[in-house]
């Protein structure tokens, strides 16, 4: 395959048919309250204590949600999606969690080894892994391997996404952008999820 739009576009598409649609016992959604401890008034107001929200509102404002890609690639790894409003960082991330070892001679102190690509803030590629704690312990410890973007190229300035897109939309590529097949199979995935949840099938945990 050659890297130019059309191709790119089409593997998206492609990952996409493979996705059946969530189902709702795939899901966990809840709904912010305020925390009489907060230090802000932000953080002390819930989601119905807002200007013009009703206090019988069951709009959620986080999700979960499981989904599957049913391919020889990723039979049986599981893929899970979180957003949210007013959570407790602003972050969008990948987090890929690597299988459990079969024989963990440190008697099931480890956790998973983790690979994180940070998208945002502050743009960044790490490795948490389990190591062996310095010295004579045999006790393990988690570290990790980071190439931070921002501490690697310190001094280049590193255009943020919307910068990015809009050079893209510049220079006339559509790599990034969001073809119509492939908006009507996101729909397909998530649209019968939207309609039970409108329905009033599943409320939102406080």
């Amino acid at each position: 395959y050659m890297l130019n739009a059309s191709d790119i576009r089409d593997e998206k598409v492609k990952v996409l048919k493979f996705i059946k649609p969530i189902e709702l016992d795939d899901v966990v959604i809840g709904q912010y309250v305020g925390n009489p401890d907060g230090k802000t008034d932000d953080a002390r107001t819930g989601y119905k204590e807002d200007p013009g929200v009703p206090a019988d509102s069951k709009t959620p404002t986080y999700a979960m949600a499981k989904m599957h890609i049913d391919n020889d690639r990723w039979a049986g790894v599981p893929f899970i999606l979180k957003c949210g409003k007013a959570l407790n960082e602003r972050k969008a991330e990948i987090r890929i969690q690597f299988k459990d070892t079969p024989s963990d001679i440190f008697g099931n102190m480890c956790r998973r080894n983790e690979l994180v690509i940070r998208v945002q803030p502050s743009e960044a590629v790490y490795c948490k892994m389990n190591v062996k704690s310095p010295g004579m312990s045999f006790n393990t410890v988690e570290s990790e391997l980071n190439l931070s973007y921002h501490d690697r190229f310190e001094g280049l300035d590193l255009p943020d996404a919307y910068e990015r897109l809009i050079l893209d939309f510049i220079l006339g590529s559509q790599t990034n952008f969001v073809r119509t097949d492939e908006l009507a199979e996101a729909w397909r995935i998530f649209t019968p999820l939207l309609h039970k949840l409108d329905a009033g099938q599943k409320e939102p945990v406080q």
